[in-house]
């Protein structure tokens, strides 16, 4: 027998991934792109549905008040994705709500000034506008860090190494918004994950008119007959008789949403009234907008990836980290409940369609801002069952995790210095929040309980997001440990031409700013 070869055994390092229909600057036809565009808009439905009702409830918000929050964070979900595509990193990334705003937010919730108003709607409407200050004073965390290129240096400490440990966890850190919710509902959500997993692959194939229909559209098509089965389970009184937990997850009528929409409803700023601020509140919210920070950096690494484009550079990055500071200030401006980030299940769709067009998610923009102003309408699609996008965010945090692995194919995995770094960071990166996530729900409170409870919030925060854990140890060891010499280990020859916009000619294909404004903001 002969010998095998190293080429035979190995595959090549590649700069972007392959296979993929659309690039990110290449466009499927308008009818396609406006049906991929709705089916983004789909999935970015969870997230904005989740948020409010979990909180609202809380701060004594009736279910009209969940609707308009509803509304409020979809129109400027959409106004933030439009200036994202257009003027920030131009990824197509869809910009949403975010999880890690929830400790703070809770906080403020809690706070005594609020929770002994009798009366539920001022309660409600008090904690909104101090939440609203919070977020418009912690917004220039990242203003000052994108448009001062500060953050831009720092990530002149990054390798992909480093990266490794923070994009995989963006997408393995949410392993609890998957199966754990799919169990809630089994009857809904393991069909619809199986459905989703054979169709968006196993039968990818299949075209019509050369179009591969249930490769690009297998959310949509899984999502339609599940919600139909969902619809018919509830009418046919299934659930009648079932916990009141168990409706909740199941039903298709449980949130409230299509009776209490009003038809059309614009969001403005200052809608709930003059934003309050409170020093306190403030410096709790800074965690949530640097772990918001590190999650988008890791989100927009992987996007690049699946948009078939080389990786931003340290200029477009920072601008795209000052543009996502303006939409939080947004969100505290109309009052969202919620910061800003980048919608992770979103990004692992572009892998799943193989489309990553910019088109496409500036189509989903338009519908985010529609819909939010014909409220029926984005109601009744808002009244998907939770259980449904949990099971389709198995499939697609899981890409996006995969993506960030995807960069060790630039270093060196025979080095025992690469392999404690990647496999510390990682370990510990879903480790310690856990730890986090188990003792405030044993204690009901976090582990650091000090009498300041900005610095709780602070600690809380910060130590309960995967990503930003990973980033912490992975940055710290790759530049401490046996740090001379270990540049090709680390993957630098390959990653340094991405630092400047000039260090590859095809960055100006992908990032130049539309509309000749490139004159006015020179790239570094």
């Amino acid at each position: 027998m002969s010998d095998i070869k190293p080429e035979e055994i190995s595959h090549p390092p590649m700069d972007q991934l392959q296979g993929f229909e659309y690039c990110i600057d290449s466009n499927p036809s308008w009818g396609e792109a406006i049906a991929l565009g709705f089916q983004h808009y789909i999935l970015a439905l969870g997230t904005a549905v989740m948020i409010p009702t979990f909180l609202v409830p809380l701060m004594g918000g009736s279910d009209d008040d969940k609707v308009r929050v509803v509304q409020t964070l979809l129109f400027v979900g959409g106004i933030n994705t439009l200036i994202q595509t257009l003027f920030g990193t131009r990824l197509p990334t869809i910009i949403g709500g975010s999880y890690a705003f929830l400790i703070p937010i809770i906080s403020i919730i809690h706070d005594s000034s609020f929770s002994q108003i009798a009366n539920d709607q001022e309660r409600f409407l008090q904690t909104m506008r101090a939440i609203q200050g919070a977020l418009i004073v912690s917004s220039s965390i990242q203003i000052i860090l994108g448009y001062s290129q500060l953050w831009g240096i720092c990530t002149r400490f990054f390798s992909p190494v480093g990266m490794v440990p923070v994009v995989s966890l963006v997408g393995f850190g949410l392993f609890y918004r998957g199966f754990p919710v799919v169990g809630r509902c089994v009857e809904i959500g393991v069909p619809m994950l199986i459905l989703f997993v054979a169709l968006s692959q196993y039968l990818k194939h299949l075209s019509v008119r050369r179009l591969p229909l249930l490769e690009r559209f297998a959310l949509l098509i899984s999502i339609a007959i599940l919600w139909l089965y969902a619809h018919i389970l509830t009418v046919s009184g299934a659930y009648k008789y079932r916990p009141v937990k168990t409706q909740f997850n199941c039903r298709t009528d449980r949130a409230n949403l299509i009776s209490s929409a009003p038809w059309i409803k614009i969001p403005y700023p200052l809608q709930w009234g003059a934003p309050t601020f409170d020093a306190g509140h403030a410096f709790g919210m800074m965690a949530a907008v640097f772990v918001s920070l590190v999650e988008s950096t890791g989100a927009y690494k992987a996007a690049a990836r699946l948009a078939s484009a080389t990786p931003p550079p340290a200029h477009v990055l920072s601008r795209g980290i000052g543009w996502q500071g303006i939409g939080i200030l947004l969100d505290g401006l109309f009052g969202t409940l919620s910061g800003s980030t980048v919608s992770v299940e979103n990004v692992g769709l572009l892998g799943s369609t193989r489309v990553g067009s910019r088109r496409v998610i500036q189509i989903s923009a338009g519908f985010m801002i529609f819909f939010s102003i014909l409220g029926k309408f984005g109601a009744l699609f808002a009244s998907i069952p939770f259980t449904i996008f949990a099971a389709v965010y198995c499939i697609l945090f899981g890409l996006v995790a995969a993506v960030g692995l995807s960069f060790l194919q630039f270093t060196n995995m025979n080095s025992m210095r690469n392999l404690f770094i990647v496999g510390v960071s990682i370990f510990l990166g879903l480790s310690i929040p856990e730890y986090f996530f188990s003792y405030t729900e044993s204690a009901n409170r976090g582990p650091a309980h000090t009498k300041a409870e900005w610095f709780n919030d602070y600690i809380n925060t910060i130590f309960s997001s995967p990503a930003t854990v990973a980033l912490i140890i992975s940055v710290f060891l790759d530049n401490t440990l046996d740090f001379k010499d270990t540049a090709r280990d680390r993957g630098m020859p390959w990653w340094v031409r991405f630092r400047t916009f000039k260090g590859d000619s095809r960055n100006e294909e992908f990032y130049t700013l539309p509309f000749n404004l490139n004159r006015f903001f020179p790239p570094s």
